[in-house]
């Protein structure tokens, strides 16, 4: 199995009109044709080409679109922010089992958060919110460290746009399993002192709101460089961390969570899961 990333950021290439920037375009064009080079090298049977938040919500997203399939012959699909709540609750509900019951799920992408509720494979309330936390960090802070009155202020912004959403999901039932995916969710827990990832998948890691706090406080005094040195914290994703961790402790409080389990699981699994089903002659719940 050939496992390589590339990590865009493209939220930061964002101008002050939420256009992707000529920049940020051709980073994305040269990721999606070193992308179907290693399909090609590799000899892939199939490519699964999807975008998500940053480029979903930019202003200039046809043309972005239509640039990387000119350049590589990649016709990217968007995936629309309640299909990327969904695939990723697929992604837990599998990972956990149907034994776990009602699942509510929690998922910190850099682009958006996605809230997800239910007791079937796919979730009966799945909501995707521009809260990611490279969108949050680009536009709220402007110094490093974060100025004590912006975090002031966007812990406000967030608690405002969490407020309808976390009704319904409490309205739909109180969970069996509160659960988080996504690399924000896997460092925080870290942070608060859960396994590292090569202890593997399987270790029960879980955050605490209480240690959440706790690290927030810590973290948020700190420069992204500082951050960088802390273990389970990578230098790429250091500068949008407390960004990441406001999200994720209005969004626990808001649900009225003390605690999640880190699923190792989240978009790109649900997507793969979904289409392995649909090879198996499945039932098509996961389209």
């Amino acid at each position: 199995m050939n496992d390589s990333k590339t990590r865009l950021r493209l939220i930061e290439y964002l101008d002050e009109d939420d256009n992707i920037s000529k920049t940020g375009v051709a980073r994305l064009v040269d990721a999606v044709s070193e992308a179907a080079d290693l399909a090609k090298a590799t000899k892939c049977r199939e490519v699964m080409a999807l975008a998500t938040s940053a480029v979903r919500d930019a202003a200039n997203s046809d043309a972005v679109l239509e640039k990387v399939e000119k350049e590589t012959g990649i016709a990217l699909r968007v995936l629309s922010g309640e299909d990327e709540a969904r695939m990723t609750f697929l992604a837990a509900r599998r990972w956990f089992g149907w034994s776990a019951g009602r699942i509510v799920n929690l998922d910190i992408g850099g682009g958006s958060l996605e809230l997800t509720n239910g007791e079937d494979e796919l979730p009966e309330y799945a909501f995707s919110l521009p809260l990611g936390a490279g969108r949050l960090t680009h536009d709220w802070f402007k110094t490093d460290p974060p100025e004590r009155k912006r975090i002031n202020q966007l812990r406000d912004f967030i608690d405002a746009e969490l407020e309808g959403p976390a009704r319904e999901l409490r309205a739909a039932g109180v969970p069996d399993l509160a659960c988080a995916t996504s690399k924000t969710f896997r460092t925080l827990a870290r942070l608060t002192g859960a396994a590292p990832s090569s202890e593997g998948p399987r270790v029960e890691r879980i955050l605490t709101a209480s240690g959440l706090r706790q690290v927030i406080a810590f973290i948020s005094r700190m420069t992204a460089a500082d951050r960088a040195e802390l273990e389970g914290i990578s230098s790429d994703r250091s500068h949008q961390v407390v960004a990441g961790a406001l999200v994720a402790e209005a969004s626990m409080r808001a649900l009225g969570l003390e605690s999640v389990k880190i699923c190792p699981w989240a978009l790109r699994e649900g997507l793969i899961l979904q289409r392995l089903d649909r090879d198996a002659g499945g039932d098509g719940k996961g389209s």
